[in-house]
């Protein structure tokens, strides 16, 4: 189903081209990292990425050809979405994250909440059955969606502690001012949203904002066109998995790190992994300051200036990933450093083991390759780059069954109607060349 979908969506596309050408929990991120042994949590990542793809490579050959595994070798999806119950399962969720934000509960163990009002009226005094008053809730608080919705915000989204917004079985747009902003709270979990269009009001315009906050997993959404960056995690925050969304038609993608003064971001550890970084996109993919940052099995399939980036002597570790370089033969690199000078910077930490570079793409790394960090932070390897069209298919929002119904009627209405328009042109082509041959 799967991949039906993916070559459905596909067809139409290039169908469409011919045809016309709670209270806040406040926490202390001045302290030393959230994870102080950051090899650990690389480890459990490594660990389930392999298991997930050996399970892939032995159902396939153990299964007979009518079969059907849902397996796809994504240790993230294979978690939930193998269970034909997950809609009655939902929290199962949240023992799914992997990388730094693994901890990430969001609202586990808490009530369901239903959204079933779009509207955001008045965001001084929520009104019941909004998203913005599910967000307010006190405690834990699984929030869900009775229908398809576009949800325009008259200002930030102000997200609560030990929270998950859950967009599973539905298509949930959100826009307008501000979009999700998520400031000194913990345990926050965003999953299956597509967030678009955020303009500044009371806020940057970003589309996803985490300030001072830990353990946050931003999961299968598709962000696009917003005034600042898609997503920024800055002052402080940390222990974030940022995994399977889709990127696109932006040029400040994600910043990671509030600025070059602010080194308490020492402790920010990030993991990037599973992501498509799609068109139109500029830079930021991400630019890092000061902290650890593991960029794992991405899919960059172009870049306006550079893909990743940063300053203030941060630690990229970049491994599996893909990078197609665009066109332009002055954009040919992956990586920039900014604001500091070539003797600087030749001491920072950067890395890239088993990426795959294409179209004359290119990572100029730095420091030392084999550095207790990078020995401690990568002790079982990535899934290869070759695994990247598997890893990252279904990335962005995974649309609703209703859906795929629909896409594969529309194709087929598509379909039907391209192929009698030019079976129509050649026949009366072919009626013109019979009428002057006879002639």
């Amino acid at each position: 189903m799967v991949e039906m979908q993916q070559i459905i969506i596909s067809c139409i596309f290039a169908t469409i081209m011919l045809l016309f050408s709670s209270s806040s929990f406040a926490f202390n991120l001045t302290l030393p990292h959230e994870q102080p042994f950051p090899e650990h949590i690389v480890e459990e990542f490594h660990r389930r990425v392999n298991v997930s793809v050996w399970r892939r490579k032995t159902l396939n050959l153990l299964q007979e050809k009518d079969q059907f595994t849902c397996v796809t070798g994504n240790p993230i999806d294979d978690c939930w979405k193998c269970d034909p119950n997950w809609a009655a399962n939902r929290q199962q969720l949240a023992n799914c994250a992997i990388g730094f934000g693994y901890n990430a509960l969001g609202g586990k163990g808490g009530p369901i909440y239903v959204v079933t009002d779009s509207s955001d009226p008045d965001p001084r005094q929520p009104k019941p059955g909004t998203l913005r008053d599910a967000v307010s809730q006190p405690g834990p608080v699984w929030i869900i969606f009775a229908a398809d919705m576009l949800i325009k915000l008259e200002s930030p989204l102000m997200v609560t502690s030990f929270k998950t917004i859950d967009g599973r079985g539905v298509h949930v747009e959100i826009t307008g001012g501000g979009c999700i902003s998520i400031e000194h709270v913990t345990n926050v979990i965003i999953h299956n949203i597509n967030i678009h269009h955020c303009y500044p009001k009371n806020s940057d315009g970003d589309g996803l904002h985490i300030f001072s906050s830990s353990n946050i997993w931003v999961d299968h959404c598709t962000l696009s066109n917003c005034a600042d960056g898609l997503i920024d995690c800055t002052v402080g925050s940390t222990a974030i998995t940022i995994s399977n969304n889709y990127f696109s038609h932006h040029d400040k993608v994600m910043l990671l790190g509030h600025s070059d003064d602010y080194t308490p971001d020492r402790g920010m550890q990030i993991t990037v992994a599973f992501n498509r970084f799609g068109d139109a996109l500029i830079q930021r993919m991400p630019r890092c300051r000061f902290g650890y940052f593991h960029v794992v099995n991405n899919d960059y399939t172009s870049w306006g200036e550079y893909a990743v980036g940063g300053s203030s002597r941060p630690t990229i570790n970049s491994q599996g990933n893909r990078y197609i370089a665009p066109p332009n033969p002055n954009a040919k690199e992956v990586t920039r450093r900014l604001d500091a000078d070539t003797e600087e910077w030749a001491r920072w930490n950067w890395r890239t083991e088993g990426d795959l570079m294409v179209n004359g793409a290119y990572f100029v790394p730095s420091g030392d390759g084999v550095t207790p960090q990078y020995t401690l932070a990568s002790s079982m390897q990535p899934q290869p780059a070759a695994f990247i069209d598997q890893l990252t298919l279904n990335a962005g929002i995974l649309l609703p069954n209703g859906y795929l119904l629909f896409l594969f009627f529309l194709f087929l209405f598509l379909f039907y109607n391209f192929f009698f328009f030019f079976i129509g042109i050649i026949c009366r082509v072919l009626r013109e060349i019979s009428t002057k041959s006879l002639r």
